[in-house]
């Protein structure tokens, strides 16, 4: 693959113009996959995928992300609510006071949540009080 002369990364995500460029190679030029997939440093797997893509829909868009929706994200407006009521509350708080409102998540999930709408609590220092 690249060899950290500027070359692509391996397991990095790669743009639709270069999957069209080497979908083009092989339906155009008459490449191998295996051929495609040296010359544009990506595996011949990506490109028979690729190929199998564009012939099946017509383009080479990578398909959208896959994943369920946190559930404390379709909850994000009560969350807030008790966040502006009690802007200094612990990540436990947060969960206990979700619970008694009847979502029940785990603390990773409320950390990646409060992570991801840039509102991190601060931790406490082990054994403090108060």
């Amino acid at each position: 693959m690249a060899d950290g002369l500027g070359g692509r990364r391996p397991g990095k995500a790669v743009g639709e113009d270069l999957r069209r460029r080497a979908v083009a190679a092989v339906l155009e030029r008459g490449m191998s996959y295996r051929e495609a997939g040296l010359k544009f440093e990506v595996c011949a797997t990506s490109v028979l995928r690729w190929v199998r893509r564009f012939e099946e829909r017509g383009d080479v868009r990578a398909d959208p992300p896959r994943g369920r929706r946190s559930r404390i994200e379709e909850e994000r407006a009560r969350v807030f609510r008790i966040l502006k009521r009690r802007p200094a509350i612990t990540v436990p708080a947060l969960q206990r006071a979700l619970a008694a409102r009847g979502l029940t998540v785990g603390d990773a999930a409320v950390k990646r949540f409060l992570k991801r709408h840039g509102l991190q609590r601060r931790q406490r220092l082990a054994g403090r009080r108060g």
